[in-house]
């Protein structure tokens, strides 16, 4: 993954990632709190790190410490949408998440 979106876009879903995304890797269905990365189709261009007005988007290395879970959150959803769906709600209940 070179790409993360956080917790900072739930619930905002600006899309203005989406907009600027050459290769159109990032995604979000109707009933989903936030967009999510492809990891396998992002090219590390960082455009949409810079598109999102919330500062939601992190390369995947500089992750901040208390958003972590959204690595694997963001990889799971094209997996499992609902498990991570299910992850995205339970770290905004609770702070954390238990996998």
């Amino acid at each position: 993954m070179t790409f993360v979106i956080t917790s900072a876009c739930v619930d905002v879903v600006d899309q203005s990632c989406i907009e600027v995304c050459p290769v159109d890797c990032i995604l979000v269905e109707d009933i989903d709190r936030m967009c999510y990365i492809e990891p396998n189709d992002c090219i590390d261009c960082a455009v949409c790190e810079a598109a999102c007005p919330v500062g939601a988007i992190f390369r995947d290395s500089d992750v901040p410490r208390e958003t972590q879970e959204f690595s694997l959150i963001n990889q799971l959803w094209f997996e499992d949408k609902t498990r991570a769906r299910a992850m995205v709600d339970q770290f905004m209940d609770d702070g954390a998440f238990n996998p």
